[in-house]
């Protein structure tokens, strides 16, 4: 057959028509719907675009910086509001813009994670923290009216001892403590982190002890050197703070550190610990020694009262209530309320005589006792606090009158 004489190509084959009254489906495209039946076309992930802080607004690692450069200990961040510190015990704002949404959103990507950020919007709370070369730092998140508002606190990475300080001798005694319950309680921001973590570095280094410390976040991070210390974070290294505390007395404690005496259930499981052997030290928020002892008690039904002063009058090693005041020299000093448990507050506790516990710590400085009101009279002799001070931190300033003008 001749060139000419080949037949031309068969022109190409159509789909089948389809269906009378059913339209023909256009071909698949690239993004089209795959077929029924057929699995789904993976497409590229596309990463989420981070939110921008707007201009003029500083970062959030700029902000912790002039803090940490400052010396001040918290830092508020929120939307609506523009961003403060606090000076020694003072609120303060700093020169930058009101904070609007945008900033805030970029500021968390900076300073917590995917599932961190997920968490707070999911439940609306948030607490973690975060370490840097110079400090580390605790993060509260929360919502409120105005929109969402960022608390930090920075937490110096070098512990100060009991003698920068200047906490009382007394508080050795209370470290070298083989057993019982020892209480730090204040108000926030009164410095008892910073208390504890001397105390438990003057153990660290004198006493070779198994220590754990269960905190909400962690705050100051210990090395072992002669004991061997174990930090555990609630929600990071355990799930609930009361499995962790149970878990703890299977551990071969010898000193365990609670974050906080939270509830009923926390108290019970630290004086469970107390009286099998182990010296448990803990926080509560109250402003004085014979008053965290009712705040306790108080926990409990009238029924279950007098079994837990028995306990509680058995176990305890003592309590240290602390306050801060803003010295004359811009500085900070601690004055404390110091209930040593002797035999004869031993005594008092059992039958709880609360107005004969305070007597008795008036009248005990041998055994290391020490009411407020001496200690911001010691701090006013001393030319560290003025009159106006002492009577303003002063839980009974009619007492501390007295005491100012030598009634007392």
């Amino acid at each position: 057959m001749t060139q000419s004489q080949q037949r031309p190509p068969a022109p190409p084959q159509r789909p089948p028509a389809p269906p009378p009254g059913q339209r023909r489906r256009p071909a698949a495209g690239p993004g089209a719907a795959p077929p029924p039946g057929m699995p789904p076309r993976s497409q590229p992930a596309q990463a989420k675009a981070k939110p921008q802080r707007s201009p003029g607004h500083p970062s959030c690692g700029d902000i912790i910086n002039l803090a940490n450069k400052e010396g001040y200990s918290d830092i508020h961040l929120g939307v609506g509001e523009q961003p403060r510190v606090r000076d020694r015990g003072e609120m303060e704002k700093l020169e930058f813009p009101v904070t609007d949404e945008p900033t805030f959103w970029s500021w968390m990507h900076e300073i917590c994670s995917e599932q961190e950020i997920q968490q707070f919007k999911d439940t609306k709370e948030l607490d973690t923290a975060k370490q840097y070369d110079f400090a580390r730092v605790r993060i509260n998140v929360f919502d409120s009216l105005t929109g969402p508002a960022i608390v930090m606190r920075l937490i110096p990475l070098t512990i100060m001892t009991m003698e920068q300080l200047r906490l009382p001798p007394v508080f050795r005694d209370i470290s070298d403590s083989h057993k019982g319950l020892v209480l730090v309680t204040g108000p926030t921001g009164s410095g008892k982190s910073t208390t504890m973590a001397a105390m438990i570095d003057y153990i660290n280094k004198e006493h070779s002890k198994h220590i754990i410390t269960i905190e909400d976040p962690v705050e100051f991070v210990h090395s072992s050197k002669k004991s061997l210390i174990k930090h555990r974070e609630v929600g990071t290294h355990t799930l609930l703070f009361d499995n962790a505390l149970k878990a703890a007395l299977r551990e071969d404690p010898d000193l365990i550190l609670v974050g906080e005496m939270r509830d009923k259930g926390t108290v019970n499981t630290a004086l469970k610990a107390a009286q099998t052997g182990h010296l448990v030290m803990g926080t509560l928020h109250t402003n004085s020694a014979v008053k965290t002892i009712e705040r306790i008690l108080n926990l409990y039904t009238a029924e279950e009262q007098h079994a837990m002063r028995i306990a509680l009058s058995e176990s305890l090693v003592a309590i240290i209530a602390q306050g801060l005041c803003r010295t004359t020299d811009g500085k900070r000093a601690a004055f404390h309320d110091i209930l040593v448990n002797t035999e004869t507050m031993k005594e008092y506790i059992s039958k709880g005589q609360y107005e004969d516990m305070h007597e008795l710590m008036i009248q005990s400085e041998y055994d290391g006792m020490l009411t407020m009101n001496q200690a911001l009279y010691a701090l006013y002799e001393e030319g560290r606090i003025t009159e106006e001070t002492a009577l303003e931190k002063s839980p009974t300033p009619n007492e501390m009158a007295q005491m100012l003008r030598g009634r007392l």
